[in-house]
């Protein structure tokens, strides 16, 4: 290990030391289910659906979900792979791969949180538009107020020192993730049946080439709604054995990722077919009060996902100034001006390009696939973690390098259709419009 990255490690133990070891698998569940089980996240899921067909769509959702979970266990497992606790996902690469493999996880993790965050503020801003409307439906307010208001309170919670210190927001999230799934899951089957289900039609749209890019489009929407970049860095937040309660706090977080996922993805598409909206409360119409109760409640939740995912951009500033032991670092004035610049271009590129789908989508293509499909069975196969049963230890090579090659792919053309959307949002849409 590099003298650079030893530094880094010595921060991080650091300044974590206060929360780690302190939070129970329920902790840890909560914070899993918080940065996975979004609004942002499983809202596109029928959108998704409608662009693959139920045959294609089904299965991707599926395998997605075993895949990730399977995944999450494999990193779990490598807390201690050598001996040494690894408090982040950066250290935990450098730890297997070397150079490459923490500069390269610092680089998806930062677009994965960047454009995560993006995404989030995008469906914040909507939601909390769609609530305004309500009560104001001729009101001058515009979705880049809102998206600023969001950045605001985001802000005032990025004072908070750490992941631990979000428990209780996170607390509140997970509850209001299962009080979004199941409010719009029961609008949705509401609307549905009011709908003709003659005029409903399942047929993909578009030309053939319309079609396919749509596909890869969905792809990466996939990936992103299964995306949690911080498993180590949730995993430093729980009491031993960290191992033991990590895979109880992350299969309980599963648990209520299949009841909501599943069922959102499953009767929004039922429901509104090939015209469901990229975000499925868009195409919700009655009753009004539950519509704008779904909308607080994901404005709620995706409040703590947020802080979840910026926590990789601040500790690698804390990094960089600890390691000059940066006087303004002790006397509290370094955070609140790195967090504002943070969240200053966050929200700046939120409101120019509101674009919500087209950021969920690079998003997962590029940030999350590679950190949450294909390092962690590479890490695993890398660490020499093999059963000592002959029979398991190669079905799981086998399947861990399907898993690699599968994800890949995913990654490449969920990438490529996604760019060609942000292009032909680009041509129709003007900077900073109102959507």
């Amino acid at each position: 290990m590099s003298e650079k990255h030893e530094e880094d490690q010595e921060f991080d133990v650091g300044s974590e030391d206060e929360a780690a070891g302190k939070g129970t698998w329920k902790h840890a569940a909560f914070h899993v289910a918080t940065t996975i089980a979004t609004p942002a996240a499983y809202a596109p899921l029928p959108f998704a659906l409608a662009s693959l067909g139920w045959p294609l769509g089904v299965s991707s959702l599926v395998t997605a979900t075993l895949a990730t979970w399977y995944s999450s266990l494999l990193i779990a497992s490598l807390w201690r792979w050598n001996g040494k606790k690894h408090v982040t996902y950066r250290l935990l690469a450098d730890s297997i791969f070397g150079f490459w493999g923490y500069w390269s996880i610092a680089f998806f993790q930062q677009v994965a949180s960047v454009g995560n965050n993006i995404a989030i503020q995008i469906a914040a801003g909507s939601s909390l538009k769609a609530v305004y409307k309500h009560y104001h439906k001729h009101g001058t307010l515009t979705l880049q107020h809102f998206i600023i208001f969001f950045g605001a309170f985001e802000l005032f919670l990025s004072q908070l020192p750490d992941i631990h210190s979000l428990r209780w927001v996170n607390g509140l999230c997970t509850l209001s993730t299962i009080g979004f799934a199941c409010t719009t899951i029961g609008v949705t089957i509401y609307n549905g049946k009011k709908i003709d289900r003659e005029s409903i039609s399942y047929s993909l749209q578009g030309s053939s080439s319309a079609k396919i890019f749509a596909a890869f489009n969905a792809l990466g929407a996939i990936a992103f709604s299964f995306g949690d970049a911080m498993l180590p860095e949730i995993q430093n937040t729980v009491r031993e054995p960290s191992v033991k309660n990590m895979y109880k706090g992350v299969s309980a977080a599963y648990s209520v990722i299949v009841l909501t996922y599943w069922q959102l993805a499953f009767t929004g598409y039922w429901a509104f077919g090939s015209q469901v909206q990229p975000y499925i409360v868009a195409s919700l119409t009655v009753p009004k009060w539950t519509i704008i109760m779904a909308n607080i409640f994901a404005v709620i939740q995706i409040s703590g996902c947020y802080q979840i995912y910026c926590r990789p951009t601040y500790a690698y500033f804390e990094e960089r100034l600890a390691s000059n032991r940066t006087s303004m670092l002790k006397n509290g004035l370094i955070r609140p001006i790195f967090t504002s610049i943070y969240i200053v271009v966050i929200t700046l590129v939120a409101s120019a390009m509101p674009f919500f789908v087209d950021f969920v989508s690079i998003c997962g293509a590029i940030g999350f696939t590679p950190l949450d499909f294909i390092f962690p069975v590479l890490a695993f196969l890398k660490a020499g973690k093999m059963p000592k049963n002959r029979a398991v230890g190669i079905s799981m090579r086998i399947l861990n390098v399907g898993i690699a090659a599968w994800f890949s792919i995913v990654a490449v053309v969920g990438c490529i259709g996604a760019i060609r959307f942000v292009v032909e949002d680009v041509k129709t849409y003007k900077f900073f419009h109102d959507m």
